[in-house]
């Protein structure tokens, strides 16, 4: 298998975990409180193989406490854009634009420059992302500009570029990538767990009992798709890993539509033909 093939088979993998993750969430209904039970499996699940890695060396621990830093802002951000709008209107600049703010922040952090043909790539594949995560019926309050949602929703996708390259950065310079990816999975709980915990106070037991399966379930395959990207981060560019792992709006559409009986449409089916032809442009780009 050629060295270009496996990341993206990676990044594939990774997208079609991360839509099952966020569909079993997704039919808990109480999101937050399922993330904490998926976040607290992931750790749980990760910790046999803390007894099989080396342990962090001193420089190591730098890039990992920077990236759960950026992880807890993403999540932060995308907590207070889902509280301040509906889904619909903040969900596709979260995800659609997270690939383009990889690239910007992959510029000035990992000196990774896309050529015309890679920007050209991303910038199609954003629109596309945006159109596709669009609903087919927006409600009328979806449809109303909401500019502190929009703003929460754009410092999200700043969030999702934030991680992803300093994911990038501390797989890369880790003496074994599987330290950093064990230790990552051990300490992200901390920051969803410390915001459910506050936010539900009161009514914490009550709230995480529906969640259980799902969020356990979601809590496996969150370590088959983000250990996935992560072992990409080490073979390809942060923008490209991003981008394909942000295919997995289409995968979980896919999923709604088959289980949920969720729309599909012809508007989706374009918005997906050219965001293959984007991703192709930035492959094609390395």
């Amino acid at each position: 298998m050629s060295e270009t093939f496996t990341p993206i088979l990676l990044c594939l993998l990774s997208a079609v975990t991360v839509a099952t993750a966020n569909f079993v969430v997704k039919r808990g209904g109480d999101v937050l409180s399922a993330r904490m039970v998926l976040s607290l499996t992931s750790a749980l699940g990760m910790l046999p193989f803390a007894f099989f890695v080396p342990l962090p060396e001193p420089g190591l621990w730098p890039p990992i406490l920077m990236a759960i830093g950026a992880h807890l802002i993403y999540q932060f951000c995308m907590i207070r854009a889902l509280h301040r709008g509906d889904l619909s209107l903040v969900f596709p600049v979260m995800r659609g634009l997270g690939p383009m703010m990889t690239a910007i922040f992959a510029v000035i952090v990992l000196s990774e420059y896309p050529g015309a043909l890679g920007w050209l790539g991303l910038s199609l594949a954003a629109a596309a992302l945006i159109v596709f995560a669009l609903p087919e019926r927006a409600t009328a309050k979806a449809r109303k500009l909401n500019r502190t949602a929009l703003v929460w929703a754009l410092l999200t996708s700043a969030g999702i570029g934030l991680y992803s390259v300093t994911d990038a950065y501390g797989v890369r310079v880790a003496e074994n990538k599987f330290t950093f990816i064990v230790w990552l999975f051990l300490l992200d709980w901390i920051g969803t767990t410390a915001v459910t915990v506050w936010t539900r106070r009161g009514q914490l037991i009550e709230r995480l009992r529906p969640q259980l399966v799902g969020g356990m379930i979601g809590g496996v395959a969150s370590i088959v798709s983000y250990g996935s990207a992560l072992v990409a981060f080490s073979m390809t560019s942060a923008a490209t890993v991003t981008a394909i792992r942000e295919t997995s709006v289409v995968f979980g559409a896919i999923l709604g539509a088959v289980f949920l009986k969720e729309g599909f449409g012809k508007r989706r089916i374009a918005a997906a033909t050219v965001l293959a032809a984007g991703l192709l442009l930035l492959e094609t780009d390395i």
